[in-house]
């Protein structure tokens, strides 16, 4: 990325300002990009437990899985996902508060004697599965965060800073010689006027 800059001190001066934001914006930028670093580590090793305890508990019930045929999938329905929003970094992500189910009702002494526990091990099941969902959901929004700010970390450290101080390193330069030549011109000027007054 060019810097567009002119050759003047007033340019000179809004490079300056412009820098100075910059430099002492990085530290901040960089604490976040960690922390983010950070939170998307946490979320992923308890999406990774969610995945172990799914896991578990669907071997859990693996020898019995054969008397699920006899379950009716429409008995249990999740009625409503209870979320918030939780800020970490700057970064909206979604809480779960809570999950309510709906149980039609049926008669218990024409279903089978294991069918309360039944339900209640599919919502175990289905409540570790959602939760997964939400701690997957909050990886990829930090993940997509942490991203972005490290771009911009890159994008200030090996750009932009750079760019500004050699924009600078030009401006005064070209200011320098620019005014030794206007010395130089005026001693030429003085000397001329003062061979001049001698003749």
């Amino acid at each position: 990325m060019a810097i567009k800059f002119q050759y003047n001190k007033t340019s000179l001066q809004s490079l300056e300002k412009q820098l100075k934001m910059r430099v002492r914006a990085l530290p901040t930028i960089k604490n976040k990009e960690s922390a983010l670093r950070s939170e998307v580590k946490k979320a992923k090793a308890v999406a990774d437990e969610f995945d172990d305890k799914l896991e578990a508990s669907l071997n859990a019930i693996h020898d019995v899985l054969q008397l699920y045929d006899e379950y009716t999938p429409d008995i249990l329905t999740v009625k409503d996902v209870r979320m918030s929003v939780k800020k970490i970094a700057g970064v909206q992500t979604p809480v779960l508060d809570g999950v309510e189910y709906e149980v039609k009702e049926f008669s218990l002494f024409n279903a089978p004697g294991w069918f309360l526990d039944g339900i209640q091990h599919v919502k175990e099941i289905v409540n570790i599965a959602i939760e997964r969902e939400f701690y997957v959901r909050k990886m990829e929004l930090l993940d997509r965060a942490r991203k972005k700010t490290t771009q911009k970390v890159n994008l200030y450290e090996k750009v932009q800073i750079p760019g500004f101080q050699e924009a600078m390193r030009k401006i005064k330069r070209f200011l320098e010689d620019e005014e030794n030549l206007s010395k130089s011109s005026q001693k030429i000027v003085k000397t001329r006027k003062a061979m001049e007054d001698e003749s």
